[in-house]
This record gives structure tokens, C-alpha cells and sequence, in this order.
């Protein structure tokens, strides 16, 4: 038992339901009961892990050991509680110690969540993926988890105010049947990449309307987020301004 990761799932019920939100989970049956598994979730926004362990727990009570930013573990609230969750920071600079500590906790045989994008889609469609869902799954034996979200990104997205009263929106999770680790990192990327984009596909299909000009709904479906490769120039532009500024930070006084 844990009852911190308990308590915590029940206040985001609470929350939930004050919020209005109106969940449709589909493909429960991929999650392993036991046993090691990476679960790979699309990234559109960031309240996409507090949903993303809903199907483990829904067919067979399992928990999730997300990955997330350092930054969420140095917190003086959030981080007493991501460590008593038992997930897992990241520190984007140096992630290797991450990485072991992932692939430790699979070969325990636990569920441990990745973004495979690594940051939030603007765009809302799939972003290239990184190669680290399929490492640790060749390294430590285990299947990855396709899950996609649809919707999360009206809760609250990057560049956009949050939405975290009663707002009533729709959030649509399905899981594609497990992308077994067979082949090289590039060739399981791959075949990860095809299955999520497929999902994503099919929840879009079947969510109902997307207004025209909304920004939580794509260019391709007629919102006004921005198209894949808009996204990518901003995301290059902002990385860009970052570097620029911690250049400067570092920089010895009297440097520009």
C-alpha cells in the first residue's frame, strides 16, 4: 500500500469532478497487470501526467512513476510530494542519472511514464520522438505503453492562461496494444511514432466537434494552434533565447 499515492489520487478525483472533466478511457486491456512496462505519453499540455496513470489504475490498480523536470522536486510543496510518489526527476542538463534510475525501476518490474516529445507540443500534433522510451525498454526488457491524451491541452497548455475551474472539457485517453522491444532504438522509435499517431488520429475522430479557430485545436483540424513546423521554429527560437541568457548568466563579469 501507499498511502500518500492513494491520497493523491483521490484528491485528483475530487478535483476532477469539480472541474467537470468528462473522461472516455479506451484500451485498458494493453496495460500489463505485472511486471515492467514504459508507458510513452503525447505531450500536450501540463496536466497530461495527472491523467496519463488512469488506465493502469483503472484495470488493475498499478501506479505510475513519472519522469518530470528537476525543477518540480526542488519545490519546497511539490517536490516532498513527487519523492514520497516515488517519481522520478530529471535534470535536463545531465540526464543520465535519470536514465538509470528509470531503467532500475522497470527492472523492478514497476510502470514508469516518459514523454517521448520531451516538451509540450504547441502544435498539438506529434513532435519528433527521442530515442529514450526505446533504450531503456532493449535495456531493461520491457514493452512500451503507447498512451495518447486529447483534450488535456484545454485544462492548461503552454502560452495560454489555465483553465482549472469548471470548464467541463472533454478528455479522451486510449492505449495501442504494447510496441514490444525488438530491433534497434531507431527501428522502435519508429514503429512508436506510427502507433501514437495513429491513436491520436482515431480519438480525434471520434471527439466530437473542434471549433473552428480555438486555440486548443490544430491548424490541420481548422483551430488556430500553430502547424508542426511553426511550433518547431518557436521551440528553436526560445531554446535559443535560453542559451543566450544562461551564456550570459555564466559569463565572467566585464563579458557580454
Amino acid at each position: 500500500m501507499e498511502p500518500v499515492y492513494d491520497a493523491v489520487i483521490t484528491t485528483a478525483r475530487l478535483l476532477w469532478l469539480a472541474e467537470g472533466l468528462k473522461f472516455t478511457v479506451s484500451g485498458v486491456e494493453n496495460v500489463p497487470k505485472d511486471g515492467p512496462g514504459v508507458v510513452a505519453i503525447n505531450h500536450t499540455g501540463y496536466m497530461d501526467f495527472t491523467y496519463a496513470g488512469i488506465p493502469a489504475f483503472l484495470q488493475h490498480r498499478r501506479k505510475v512513476r513519472f519522469m518530470a523536470k528537476k525543477e518540480v522536486f526542488d519545490n519546497k510543496i511539490s517536490g516532498p510530494i513527487m519523492r514520497a510518489l516515488k517519481h522520478i526527476p530529471v535534470d535536463r542538463g545531465s540526464g543520465a542519472q535519470s536514465y538509470r534510475d528509470a531503467v532500475d525501476y522497470l527492472k523492478r518490474g514497476e510502470l514508469v511514464g516518459v514523454y517521448p516529445e520531451a516538451t509540450i507540443s504547441r502544435s498539438f500534433e506529434l513532435k519528433d520522438f527521442k530515442s529514450g522510451a526505446a533504450r531503456m525498454a532493449l535495456e531493461a526488457d520491457a514493452p512500451i505503453i503507447p498512451t495518447v491524451i486529447w483534450g488535456a491541452q484545454r485544462v492548461w497548455t503552454k502560452g495560454h492562461p489555465k483553465n482549472l475551474g469548471r470548464s467541463g472539457a472533454k478528455i479522451m485517453i486510449g492505449v495501442a496494444e504494447p510496441v514490444e522491444p525488438v530491433g534497434s532504438a531507431e527501428e522502435i522509435t519508429g514503429r512508436l511514432h506510427k502507433v501514437m499517431s495513429e491513436k491520436l488520429l482515431e480519438l480525434q475522430d471520434a471527439y466530437g466537434e473542434h471549433p473552428h479557430g480555438e486555440y486548443w485545436v490544430p491548424a490541420r483540424l481548422g483551430g488556430s494552434a500553430p502547424t508542426l513546423e511553426e511550433a518547431n521554429r518557436m521551440d528553436a527560437e526560445e531554446q535559443a533565447a535560453k542559451a543566450a541568457k544562461r551564456a550570459q548568466r555564466d559569463a565572467p563579469d566585464g563579458e557580454s
